[in-house]
């Protein structure tokens, strides 16, 4: 794992290097300007940044793409949060009348902790974080990325590794932007299906008749829970772990089940009763009988943190921000690629930097081909070539190609706005 490698005490060494010649600013920069579309969107959107010892410094603005790189080498964030487009520049909220200063826009975000699942993953607890449980960012990415575009008609949604435990959903659809604090909270609501704090022992309930929605998130989690729940949690091995699902079922179904599972102590076999007896009830039952569906959910469904969706001044780390802890990239997930998604390969800061000296071959030569081009454009060629030779690159294409797709929408957007129109 190469963040075995990293030294958290390295961090001020290598963060100047890495915003220097690493840190993606023009993608950055072309990500939250929007294509110009909106005057000063760049200009009035809120930047945080977390220093050295805890420092933190909020409200900081930047006019152009220059200023915010200038700024980033000058201060080397440990963290950087990205907020909202307020109605004036944030850098000079301090002079703006009482009350006038507003978030007007930002994107809808999501947040997805792996500690809000410590009452049903067994192999680790609190930040920890190993590839048997994270299988459940798998199924929260396929179940949220679905809902997200088919029920609601997203389209350009950017997932995020957060660098240590967790992953985060920058949906930055236009109509996205612009939804209200209510329409934020009204679609959190419906994305969520998992309720309650750690006192309650059944957090699913599920209603005839199932909402569409369910069904199709169901779909999703049949897919992992025999492997992940009952092989990699063994959810029906230990007795700790089957007293816990024997607690989600109804009282007289709890007793032919712990009767079966006294002859029967495989834990796929376990399972196949539970099925069974979901469809006895079913047949039985005039109210509709959904425990078997209620515990794959309860398992396996994304558990959202509803606040940060919910405002739009709420901050968010940023893409690129560096983990101080684990040394590691937030990286933008290519989905193409989700299943194969392993977080401890996530480059670290410091493999990145060494990877910057090493030289690579004929690089003297194309050094000395660039001493008499114009120095600005010896500059942008080599920040180009410096990612390129990390294992950043991968990541930065994948973020190049999102934004591709979103230009093409801008663009869209700008010819209906401009004169041109009439040509068409």
């Amino acid at each position: 794992m190469p963040c075995s490698d990293y030294d958290p005490a390295s961090l001020p060494d290598l963060l100047p290097l890495y915003y220097r010649r690493l840190f993606p600013f023009s993608q950055y920069y072309r990500w939250l300007s929007y294509g110009g579309v909106q005057k000063n969107y760049f200009q009035n959107r809120e930047f945080s940044f977390t220093l050295k010892d805890d420092i933190y410094v909020r409200y900081q603005s930047f006019s152009t793409q220059s200023e915010l790189e200038k700024e980033m080498q000058k201060m080397n964030p440990y963290k950087i949060d990205i907020g909202a487009i307020y109605s004036h520049r944030p850098n000079q909220h301090n002079t703006v009348k009482s009350g006038t200063f507003q978030a007007l826009e930002k994107e809808l975000v999501f947040d997805i902790d792996m500690t809000d699942y410590d009452d049903v993953r067994s192999c680790c607890s609190a930040a920890d974080i190993c590839l048997r449980c994270w299988t459940l960012m798998t199924i929260a990415i396929r179940i949220l990325d679905r809902a997200l575009r088919d029920d609601f008609g997203f389209q350009h949604l950017l997932w995020v590794y957060s660098g240590r435990r967790g992953v985060h959903c920058w949906v930055c659809d236009e109509a996205a932007r612009k939804l209200s604090s209510a329409a934020r909270s009204a679609v959190a609501e419906y994305l969520s299906l998992v309720k309650g704090g750690e006192e309650t022992v059944k957090k699913v309930v599920l209603t005839d008749p199932i909402h569409p929605f369910i069904k199709e998130s169901l779909a999703v989690v049949e897919k992992y829970f025999p492997q992940y729940a009952l092989k990699d949690q063994d959810i029906l091995g230990r007795k700790e772990s089957v007293d816990k699902v024997l607690a989600l079922v109804p009282e007289d179904v709890r007793k032919e089940l712990q009767q079966a599972f006294q002859k029967d102590k495989i834990p796929e076999s376990r399972w196949e009763h539970v099925l069974d007896q979901a469809l006895d009830k079913q047949g039985t039952t005039k109210k509709g009988q959904h425990f078997e569906k209620e515990i794959m959910l309860q398992y396996c469904y994304p558990r959202l943190d509803v606040n940060v969706s919910k405002g739009v001044n709420h901050l968010l780390k940023s893409p690129f921000s560096v983990h101080p802890k684990t040394g590691r990239i937030s990286v933008p997930i290519d989905l193409k690629e989700l299943e194969t998604f392993d977080p401890f390969a996530v480059p670290t800061i410091s493999l990145i930097c060494e990877e910057l000296d090493r030289p690579k071959p004929g690089e003297e030569q194309s050094e000395d081909t660039n001493k008499n081009e114009d120095e600005k454009d010896a500059a942008e060629k080599r920040k180009v070539r410096d990612y390129k030779r990390t294992s950043l690159a991968k990541y930065i294409k994948h973020f190049d190609q999102f934004l591709d797709t979103m230009a093409r929408s801008w663009k869209g957007e700008l010819l209906k706005k401009s004169d041109l129109q009439k040509d068409f």
